[in-house]
């Protein structure tokens, strides 16, 4: 049974004992589906739980001025979890206690006291604890004497370069969705629960379904989009990634508007798929300008995404 626990004590979660990996798993890139696979066949192996530990906030947003774009929201990444094999996820709660933890503290009461680990792997470069000052050798020294083992999976490449969360940032920004692709063994997507909006774009005569996003956005611009969850095939359609600079918004909305379709998504959880890069987003003086703008926009993905006009609403 897949379940999720957010902290750090309480009473024994995996009592059989478990094989656990840790990271951030932002995008979950082939590098991270690497080690979360490993660490699930050897859980099956063992006969025990698989365990992937995360953390919410990620260390970085806490200590990185800009905070750095998150590739996915908590709520998707503990889904895709799931579906790639893992038991129990961990997504634990970062705040100022929690980083100024010790590894040793860490392992301990975590590794050893809540999950029963009998193996942990991680990552090439991994560091943890107050100051980062863990590292596998520390894991190694602490197993000796509680009882697990440690190890590390090599790095994955792929066009003769490492994957990576910040690889793969830099190839969305650039709109470059088929390298993208390649880094994460799947299209770029963006999922959540549709929420009610402001309904401008229903009174232009683009409807959107609206997808908050309260981290900083790996991309922004008008995109070419395919949008999954709606009906027992892709949607094809246009959105918008960023703050509406035109009606001033301030925090960050992806706004779907599907080809051909004019029901009503509110609460209903899709998935936003990325095709291609438009242009950037800018202000426009009026909104009658706005909207031609958005009908060159429209007709560009149509064209792109091969959606004949007369299938656009």
């Amino acid at each position: 049974m897949n379940r999720l626990f957010r902290d750090v004590d309480g009473g024994p979660l995996c009592p059989q004992g478990s094989v656990a990996c840790i990271g951030a798993f932002d995008g979950l890139h082939l590098g991270h589906q690497a080690l979360l696979g490993h660490a699930a066949a050897r859980a099956r192996a063992l006969g025990v739980a698989s365990v992937a530990l995360s953390f919410e906030p990620l260390p970085r947003e806490v200590f990185a001025r800009p905070a750095p774009p998150r590739l996915m929201l908590s709520r998707q990444k503990v889904a895709a979890l799931w579906e790639l094999g893992i038991d129990l996820v961990g997504l634990l709660r970062f705040d100022a206690a929690f980083a100024a933890m010790s590894a040793e503290t860490f392992a301990r009461r975590v590794l050893v006291e809540r999950l029963g680990v009998r193996e942990v792997w991680v990552g090439p470069g991994f560091r943890f604890g107050s100051k980062r000052g863990g590292t596998l050798a520390t894991l190694h020294r602490i197993g000796e004497a509680c009882g697990f083992v440690a190890g590390e999976i090599a790095p994955v490449s792929v066009d003769g370069e490492r994957v990576s969360s910040t690889r793969l940032r830099e190839l969305l920004q650039a709109g470059d969705f088929a390298a993208a692709a390649r880094l994460l063994g799947r299209a770029y997507t963006i999922a959540g629960r549709v929420v009610r909006g402001a309904q401008l774009g229903r009174k232009l005569g683009f409807p959107t379904a609206n997808l908050r996003y309260p981290k900083v956005p790996p991309l922004r611009g008008i995109f070419a989009v395919r949008v999954h969850g709606v009906g027992d095939a892709p949607r094809p359609g246009v959105a918008s990634f960023g703050t509406r600079p035109t009606v001033d918004g301030d925090e960050p909305l992806l706004e779907a508007h599907l080809f051909g379709f004019d029901g009503d998504l509110y609460g209903r959880c899709i998935e936003v798929e990325f095709v291609a890069r438009l242009r950037d987003e800018q202000r426009f003086d009026d909104l009658p300008a706005m909207v031609e703008q958005m009908k060159r926009d429209a007709a560009q993905a149509r064209a792109i995404l091969g959606t004949p006009a007369q299938a656009s609403a």
